[in-house]
Order: structure tokens, then sequence, then C-alpha cells
């Protein structure tokens, strides 16, 4: 499974110009020039597929669709991808949300919004407005049934919107009734925090948003909208309300124990049993194994098959083709820094080199997300609907170091020279809360990858805190590898002043650390990158825009990934600023259109 396929779908180029203004009202949508949008779009079409390779990076493109020596013969090795860009907008300098992890990266691309105004710093981070859940979630984070007093003052509280407010965070559906494949049912509201301003009512991830989403935009036109990723927790791209803008929302956990497919293939290959029998056991996730992890993205990939289709994502019913839908790739991700430890010899992912040669690991991940890449354009066109579809392949994060030479975790080693994390001075000096520190056992955990926030107690101050990461982790023996540090007005550079008076954010950290290159905190022995960082490798990513009406171009120019959803609305015929983060940031549509 992880050899280069040869069984790609052959992409037949066009050149006509497309618009498609009379198919999108036939749609549902407003015609462009109704007075739902501010500006004629150079380009209208009836739907959009938002694909996110998680991990990707723009180099990562380059490489696959120029080719690159010693790997493949030197030849190009992602096909489908090379042929969107035939016909396609390739911005060679996108940029992630700032921190790059998942949670603010999804939240970006539908938003149009940075943590500033759209309010997602992390999947798990910190909120000093909202009160603890009511039981104990699947991760740790303790219930306190009393907490939460309706209009009493706040307690604060680590907020986590990962697998762990999953009803069973162990099983693919995440615990959802029987019948129901993963979704909003799988979600347990006692383990979601609680907000005293809202007579403690939980907090859905939806409406942990504080700005709207595309799909929320796109359903309240009329129009048909599907989403497809890794935890039921993100669905927090319904964005405010009652969780029901994303019409067909689906979301196999993929922390849940790995399990046998019926009826999942690969090409020709099955997933039942899954082909990597080493890594099932009650420990492992679909994370923890480089073949594994594609038949997880295939239940995804199926899922825009069916939509495609005109069906429902289980195919049990009929549904419109969305105008607006995707889903996110894991694949490329785990090829990037997983270090597969159950096989015999161990098996190593990431880079050989800092241009981005792939190792043969990551180049199986890159080939099986191109293949199955080509199966969706090969459903378009089998449904009509490739000239009417803008598609859209970019990342939520990247990931750091592509260099992998450069990694250096965390270790007790006398040999190695990161032995401590940011969050760990703090919690040795009782300045975070208990639900962040390090000492608290069976918590969460700070929110530490390569990269360091920390929201502080009232015991302790922003400068104190900084002084203790500068006197204990100096620079000539860095054992925290810290690189940068901001706090007080430099934090307001890139959020909302940290607190609860008026005007700040109760959500911002009083203290973000940037490490060194290659530093990362989360203490894994099963990882050789990660993301969540603010380095050129974390945030630069993969941003593809293509249909048979566009002439290929190569823009230069920066560009931000919080530009695709505005850009989205535009060449659906809809206002861009319909979206309330685009107003208050004024995110730009991408160039070119």
């Amino acid at each position: 499974m992880r050899q280069s396929r040869n069984r790609l779908i052959a992409i037949l180029l066009t050149t006509a110009c497309v618009f498609l203004a009379s198919a999108t009202h036939a749609a549902g949508l407003p015609k462009p020039g109704n007075g739902k949008s501010s500006t004629k779009p150079t380009l209208t079409a009836s739907h959009v597929l938002l694909i996110s390779v998680d991990g990707m990076h723009a180099v990562d493109l380059i490489n696959c669709a120029n080719g690159i020596s010693g790997v493949n013969g030197g030849l190009p090795y992602c096909p489908n991808l090379a042929s969107l860009k035939t016909t396609g907008y390739d911005y060679l300098y996108a940029a992630t949300s700032r921190p790059s992890d998942s949670f603010p990266g999804l939240t970006a691309l539908v938003t149009g919004g940075s943590p500033r105004s759209a309010g997602a710093y992390y999947d798990v981070a910190y909120d000093r407005a909202l009160d603890p859940p009511t039981v104990t979630t699947g991760n740790g984070l303790a219930g306190l049934p009393g907490a939460c007093t309706a209009g009493a003052n706040p307690s604060g509280t680590t907020t986590e919107f990962d697998e762990g407010i999953d009803i069973n965070k162990l099983l693919l559906n995440g615990g959802a009734p029987k019948g129901v494949d993963g979704g909003v049912q799988s979600i347990d509201p006692k383990r979601l925090e609680r907000d005293p301003s809202k007579n403690c009512q939980p907090v859905y991830p939806w409406n942990f948003m504080r700005t709207n989403t595309i799909f929320g935009v796109v359903h309240a036109a009329g129009g048909y909208t599907a989403w497809s990723d890794k935890h039921p927790s993100y669905s927090s791209v319904n964005g405010p309300g009652n969780g029901t803008n994303v019409d067909d929302y689906f979301s196999p956990e993929i922390n849940s124990i790995p399990v046998g497919l019926p009826g999942v293939y690969i090409g020709s290959e099955s997933c039942n049993p899954l082909p990597d029998q080493t890594a099932v056991s009650s420990s492992d996730a679909w994370t923890d194994s480089f073949e594994n992890i594609q038949c997880y993205d295939t239940l995804k990939v199926n899922a825009i098959l069916n939509e495609i289709a005109g069906k429902t994502h289980n195919g049990s019913g009929s549904a419109p083709v969305p105008e607006v839908f995707g889903m996110n790739f894991q694949s490329v991700s785990v090829g990037q820094k997983l270090i597969e430890k159950t096989l015999n010899p161990v098996e190593t992912g990431g880079y050989v080199d800092g241009q981005g040669t792939p190792t043969t690991e990551l180049l199986g991940e890159i080939e099986f997300v191109d293949y199955s890449i080509g199966e969706m354009i090969s459903a378009l066109k089998s449904n009509g609907v490739y000239d009417s579809t803008v598609i859209i392949i970019t990342a939520k994060h990247g990931q750091s170091p592509i260099d992998s030479s450069r990694y250096l975790g965390i270790s007790n080693s006398t040999n190695d020279p990161i032995t401590t994390s940011p969050a760990t001075i703090a919690s040795n000096a009782n300045c975070l809360p208990y639900s962040e520190s390090t000492n608290n056992s069976t918590g969460v955990g700070p929110t530490e990858d390569d990269v360091s926030l920390l929201w502080l107690n009232n015991s302790c101050t922003a400068s104190d805190v900084v002084n203790m990461l500068e006197s204990q982790s100096p620079s000539t023996s860095n054992i925290a590898g810290i690189g940068e540090i901001f706090w007080g007005a430099a934090i307001t550079q890139l959020y909302n002043p940290p607190g609860l008076a008026a005007g700040d954010d109760s959500r911002a950290p009083d203290i973000l650390v940037t490490p060194n290159i290659g530093v990362t905190y989360s203490g894994s022995t099963k990882k050789l990158a990660e993301h969540g960082g603010f380095s050129h490798d974390d945030t630069n990513v993969i941003m593809l825009l293509s249909n048979p009406g566009l002439t290929a171009t190569t823009f230069t120019d920066g560009v931000e990934t919080m530009q695709v959803a505005p850009t989205i609305l535009q060449v659906l015929g809809l206002n861009p600023q319909s979206l309330q983060a685009v107003q208050q940031e004024g995110t730009q549509v991408l160039p070119g259109f």
C-alpha cells in the first residue's frame, strides 16, 4: 500500500472559461450582482470542494509535481495534483494560523479569522470566563459538578475540543448511539465546559466559535453543506447557532482503537483486516501506523465520493451535491512525524534533507493522498460537476522541522540539550492553574508542542514568569530551547490583550514562547516533527485553487489561509462580508479573484 500507485486516472484538461452564475442560482444560491455580493467574481461556480492535507508544505507540492532527485527516478510522483496546477492558482507563500494547531487552522479556513476574532487558540487551551465540565473528560480534564454558579464570577478552566469530549473516545463513532457513524451525536455534553453567564449551559464546539463560518452563510442562503474531519469536536465548523449549519457532518474519531473496516478499499486492497496488524492494540490509535492511517482517511474519501454522487456521506440516502464540502487528510501529517516502533525493523517517516526529499514512508502517504484526490476528480467528471466545481487544496498546518536531523524532543537524558519546558518551569513555581500544570498527573496538561502557551493564575505576573524563563533557561545553557518570548505589549501584536476586563480576551495566553527550530515539548518518543509553532515549516503550506476556467498562475506574494473563506463565498456568488471575522479583521479574498 506504500508503493507508488500507477492506478491513477489520466486527467483530461480543458481551457473553457466557466461562468456559472445561472447554475449557482439554480442550486439555491443567489446570482452575483443581485445585492448579495459587493464585487462580481471573475469566476463563479456551483460547488467548492475544500481539502486540507494536514501538514503538507508548499515545497511538498513543488517536489511531487516537478520531481526531485532520489525519489521515483527524479520524476513527478503526484500526477493528480500536478494536473490541477495546469488550471490552477498556486500560492507559494501561504501562511496558516498562529498558533499553527489544527483547531485554529481549521477555524481560519472556514471563518476568515485569526484567534483574535474567532477565539480558537488550540484544541486544548484555556478560558478565564468559563467553568470546568460536570464530568471528567476522556483525557482527564477534571469534572467539578458544583464549580459553576449561574451569574457568578467564573473560575476559569482548561478548554478541551479534541477526543476527550466524546462519549467514548475509544470507539470509531465516538460512542454515538447505535447506527450513528460519528458526528455531533458523539459529543457528551457533560464533558463540555460551562458558561456561568449563560446559566451554566455546556459550551458546544460550534458555540465556542465567536464568529460565523462559510457553512452558516451558505446554509442561510439555501445551500447544502457537508464536512468530514477527525473529531466530533471539529463540528465547530457549524459556527454559532444550533449546530446544524453543516447539513452532513461526518467525523470518525482518529484517536479511537483501530479496527477493521468492512467494505473499505484502497484500490483493490482491503482495509478489513487492517493492513498493519502491529498497531491495532487497545493502546494504539489510527495515527500510530503508516498504513492504517490510509484506511482511516479513506473513510472520509468515500464520504466525499458519495456526496459528489448526490448521496449522504454514508451513501444511505439521496442528497444534493453540496455547494461547499470537503475533508481533511491526516496521512501526510503521520508520514512526516511518525516513528513506528511496533515494526521490525523500525520505520521512520519525515524527510531525508532540508529541501524536502521525502522518506519512503512519507512518499507513500503523499502518493496515497494524490491517488485519493484523483478519485475525487474522476467522480466530479463522471457526475458532470467538474467544470462547475472549484477545488481548493491547502492545509490547516505545516510540520516542523522539515530537516528531520534538527528535531530535538524534551528528554531526561543528560546527553540531550532539552530537558524541560516553559510550562514545567512555570508549574514548579505554582504559577499555572492546576488544570494547566505539568504537576497535575491526571490532567490534560499544558498547551505545548513546538510552541508553549501559558495562562497564569493570580499568584504570578507575566513579568515574574518571564524572568524565571530567562534565568532558568538562559541563552548560554538553554535547557528549554527558548527562541522568543511574547508577553505584555508584545502579545498584543498577535492577539487581543489577555484578561477579563472590558476589551480583553478571556482566552488569550499571558505568555507565548516560540522555541528554537526543531525543539518540541510534547515528550513523545514516537515523533520526529510537530506543529503548533510559528516557524516557516509550521506555517507555510500548500495552497492550490483549481478549475478549468482558470489559467495556470503562480503567486509569490504572501497570503494567509484565512483568505480561503471569503474567497469561497465570492466564488459561490455570495458576499465575503457576510463573515463576521472578515469584517473585524479586514480579511481579503485571495489574489486573482
